[in-house]
């Protein structure tokens, strides 16, 4: 049993996501020039009760030293000294008690799930990339590939009052889902979908959000941006290199944006899922025990739902 330091709490873990990136961890060893040199516990998608209680919190997985350079200029994001859940030096959640430092903890309200709780990191991933994004009323928007992350990113768009909401994935269950969250039109990627996007909006989008991952999403994204827009890149490249056509971008003057995780969004988080005005819950299509964590990567490595979960 861990034993909370100053400041910490002990945290009975309820539910941990997994993630894209742990799926990096576990099949790769490794994410961009950062390797796992030494044994570690994944998972930084969780909620889980306080001590005994049964207060119900999110946990925030970014420890931040909230005093260097970039802490003060409040872009915890950046931490000089950050330590991340599931990342190497710092355990994550994928086991069944967790001490955490108790200014990172969000208090539930009573009618939130502990899967609700969970879905709130990549809320909060969706809500900072559309921050990057400067959404307005009225823009056309696409958001290429409709994973967890894309589909809140659709579900903001509307939520915005965007005119033309523009999903693709390769995946057509997806697909319907990014409809019925409200989604206008949607492009399979076997349908040429930059030639379809660019001939049904007539000059491209205001914004492209790519959460797919992968070097064609980003070329799609590149390629519907009309000129001015905006092109925010949420996805973690599987070769760590992100490359497009930068003749394409630079004569449509393009501004791009890199997303490094999230801040302070938890508060709006949980406001927006609260009020109804953010779906969480049916994001979470499959569920498993711990002793079953190989099933639930192996679904989630070949993306056959949407959100899978881990119940320690």
């Amino acid at each position: 049993m861990p034993e909370p330091d100053l400041g910490e709490v002990l945290i009975r873990v309820r539910a941990v996501g997994v993630c894209g990136s742990d799926v990096h961890w576990l099949s790769k060893g490794c994410i961009g020039e950062e390797e796992v040199k030494a044994p570690g516990v994944l998972g930084h998608e969780f909620s889980g009760q306080v001590g005994d209680s049964n207060q119900l919190v999110a946990v925030d997985p970014a420890i931040n030293c909230r005093v260097c350079k970039y802490c003060c200029e409040g872009n915890p994001n950046f931490c000089s000294a950050l330590r991340f859940a599931g990342n190497p030096g710092q355990d994550g959640a994928l086991r069944e008690y967790v001490t955490w430092p108790e200014h990172l903890l969000y208090a539930l309200p009573e009618s939130f799930t502990a899967e609700d709780g969970v879905m709130l990191e990549p809320l909060g991933v969706a809500l900072h990339s559309f921050d990057l994004a400067h959404g307005f009323p009225g823009m056309k928007i696409a958001v290429i590939g409709c994973g967890p992350i894309g589909l809140l990113v659709v579900q903001l768009a509307r939520l915005t009052g965007a005119s033309e909401i523009l999903a693709t994935d390769p995946l057509q269950h997806r697909l319907e889902v990014a409809r019925e969250m409200g989604a206008t039109k949607i492009f399979d990627t076997s349908d040429g979908e930059v030639d379809a996007i660019l001939a049904h909006t007539g000059e491209g989008v205001d914004v492209a959000i790519e959460a797919a991952g992968e070097n064609e999403a980003v070329e799609v994204a590149i390629g519907v941006a009309k000129p001015g827009a905006r092109v925010v890149l949420i996805g973690i490249p599987p070769d760590d290199r992100t490359s497009f056509r930068s003749s394409v971008a630079r004569r449509n003057g393009l501004t791009i944006k890199l997303v490094r995780r999230m801040k302070h969004t938890y508060p709006r988080a949980i406001e927006l899922v609260r009020k109804g005005l953010i779906e969480v819950g049916s994001l979470v299509t499959h569920r498993f025990p711990m002793k079953c964590f190989e099933k639930a990567f192996e679904v989630a490595s070949k993306r056959e739902g949407l959100k899978v979960i881990i119940e320690p």
